[in-house]
């Protein structure tokens, strides 16, 4: 009976042309993706002008990603291989990681023995001209173009850094940009030895692993490694080599997301180094899988963590390939330490959320945290335990067991000038031409020449005629004072790296690096490491 008055009544309003009062009083329900398809149909069909179809999809992608979270990222498909290049492969350029965030070209780190990092350039520096011309809302694909380029030819960039009130201009050489990762494997005593990894790319873990065997031959019973300035890479690399580090059946990490359960990362019986002391080097550039691994030390008790709180990205990206070939890089999870610790620090969505992220490192710095671990506070609801019952906070990075402040004593203003011109490099190949048989010869190892050789005075005042030759002012009985003080430790490791490669160049720079001295005498001290080690009474 129902069903037949249900009928009647269908009928009665199609011959009275009800439908549409009755589609009227039950509207179709407007989802988000028919409304955005709608506004798009709109769009297109009405619009003044032609519209470009594919770039309107694209920018309502980035918009889209935009409201999520700093790390979710658009590869368009043409600039998918150069994305993914730094961790597979080689290339020409100026040697720079990049994020573009909020139109700014942002400096993740400079590659290791890339001729950005031998001019000074520093993560957290913003680029925002290219030779004289503004850089402000390049795509990545505009940062390839520019910045890339055959070896030998030059490029002027200009940056703003934290801290330092004018924009700084740096003239970069392009060369061979070198994709390997353990920089440097070395023994700084008997007993010590120190790897520095730059990033997590595929080859790290056997370069890794070889660095340790080499070390364990010589003599090592103690390790340093060095994560500072590390932005991180695959996942899989830093459990690699966490788990040469950390027993068995110890968790190194977990993930877990909305959509993605709880996966755990766990140590097997297979480990080189896992009982023997252990410090971990990190700073505000030391991001991600350096987070991971650097993590899993301090919550398992196994080591000391020794430097600057890290830079606090704890949020996994899966990618997943278009049908056109573009990738979208989608934050899915985020990543734990073992004691449960959220490595990401906090975040907002939108272009004034991204901006206040980028701007974070500029904050620490006004805060006075690079000078002063008690500017950095912790609430109680961040508290986490060890394995061994040490306090430990998450919420934002990894803060180290021993804080060491930023050196802003040994500092020359007019050789950093000298150093942004891109005058020290090519002043110390030229002086090598003619002498680098004798230096090695005299100097066999890069040992030998960082703890014997000292530069010239002849070559310092040959060194401050190049710079004036080049048109910077003459320096002040000061700077000149202060470029004849710290000059020499700086020309040295560039003449160490030309003559002994990268090992060569941290071997002098250490000597005097007041993080690596520092996590240098507490090895060697085993009541002041043990201490450190054990939970602390009020």
């Amino acid at each position: 009976m129902k069903r037949a008055l249900w009928v009647f009544f269908w009928s009665l309003l199609s011959l009275v042309g009800g439908y549409h009062l009755l589609s009227g009083a039950f509207p179709e329900v407007i989802t988000p993706i028919s409304k955005f398809k709608e506004v798009f149909s709109i769009v297109t069909t009405n619009y003044v002008d032609s519209v470009d179809e594919a770039r309107e999809v694209e920018s309502a992608i980035y918009g889209m990603l935009e409201e999520l979270d700093p790390h979710s990222q658009y590869i368009p498909k043409k600039e998918v291989e150069k994305a993914e290049e730094p961790l597979t492969g080689s290339f020409d350029g100026i040697g720079i990681e990049f994020n573009i965030i909020h139109d700014t070209i942002l400096v993740v780190a400079p590659i290791a023995g890339g001729p950005s990092e031998a001019l000074g350039i520093q993560a957290g520096d913003k680029i925002i001209k290219i030779d004289g011309k503004s850089a402000v809302g390049f795509t990545i694909d505009d940062v390839m173009k520019t910045l890339r380029g055959p070896r030998g030819t030059k490029v002027t960039v200009t940056i703003i850094r934290p801290g330092v009130a004018e924009p700084l201009e740096f003239t970069i050489t392009r060369d061979k940009i070198p994709i390997t990762s353990v920089d440097a494997a070395y023994m700084l005593n008997d007993t010590i030895g120190y790897i520095k990894v730059s990033r997590f790319a595929g080859p790290t873990p056997h370069e890794f692993y070889k660095a340790l065997v080499k070390l364990r031959r010589a003599g090592m019973q103690r390790l340093i490694l060095d994560l500072r300035d590390n932005p991180g890479g695959y996942l899989q690399a830093s459990v690699m080599i966490a788990d040469e580090l950390i027993k068995a059946d110890r968790t190194i990490t977990y993930t877990e997301g909305r959509a993605r359960p709880r996966q755990d990362y766990v140590a097997t019986d297979y480990g080189n180094f896992e009982t023997r002391p252990l410090a971990v080097l990190i700073n505000e550039g030391s991001a991600s899988a350096s987070e991971i691994l650097s993590g899993a030390v301090q919550d398992w008790d196994r080591g000391i963590v020794v430097g600057r709180r890290s830079f606090g990205k704890g949020l996994v990206q899966e990618n997943f390939r278009l049908r056109d070939g573009a990738i979208l890089r989608l934050t899915v999870a985020r990543y734990h330490t073992p004691s449960g610790r959220v490595i990401q620090r906090p975040y907002h969505s939108g272009k004034r959320g991204l901006l206040d992220y980028e701007m974070d490192i500029v904050h620490r710095w006004e805060r006075g945290e690079y000078f002063n671990k008690d500017s950095i506070q912790f609430p109680d609801s961040l508290k986490y335990h060890t394995h061994g019952g040490r306090v430990v906070y998450g919420g934002g990075g990894i803060m180290p067991d021993i804080f060491v402040p930023l050196d802003t004593v040994h500092v020359s203003t007019y050789l950093n000038a000298v150093i942004r011109r891109g005058l020290l490099t090519p002043f110390v190949v030229q002086y090598l031409e003619t002498r680098r048989p004798q230096l090695l010869q005299q100097y066999p190892t890069a040992t030998d020449f960082a703890r014997h050789y000292s530069p010239p005075t002849s070559l310092l005042n040959s060194l401050l005629r190049k710079a004036q030759a080049e048109e910077l002012p003459r320096p002040s009985p000061a700077e000149r004072k202060a470029f004849f003080q710290y000059a020499p430790e700086r020309i040295k490791a560039v003449m160490a790296r030309h003559l002994y490669g990268m090992k060569g160049y941290w071997e002098v720079l250490n000597l005097h690096d007041p993080v690596v001295q520092t996590a240098l005498k507490t090895l060697v001290n085993d009541t002041a490491y043990n201490h450190i080690l054990k939970p602390q009474t009020p």
